[in-house]
């Protein structure tokens, strides 16, 4: 497992959950210290990824944080509107 497959878990999660899949976009932009996992979905679908009171968003990182802990590497979920 790499940093490629911490961003198609996002997407594979993303593309999931949402009505338009095709217009699911994941960027990765990799610091030093920290690897920030951007997402970005239709404006009709942001609900759906982000949950009731951002339940499902907690989840996602919940997920990512353990799959980059296995990487020993450090990674945020940022949903861009």
């Amino acid at each position: 497992m790499d940093t490629t497959s911490l961003r198609e878990l996002i997407e594979f999660m993303a593309k999931s959950l949402v009505d338009q899949p095709e217009e699911v976009e994941v960027n990765e932009i990799i610091g030093e210290q920290t690897t920030v996992v951007e997402l970005k979905v239709a404006k009709g679908d942001l609900g759906k990824v982000i949950g009731k009171q951002g339940r499902t968003a907690r989840s996602m990182r919940t997920i990512l944080n353990a799959a980059s802990t296995k990487l020993q590497k450090r990674s945020v979920l940022e949903i861009v509107e």
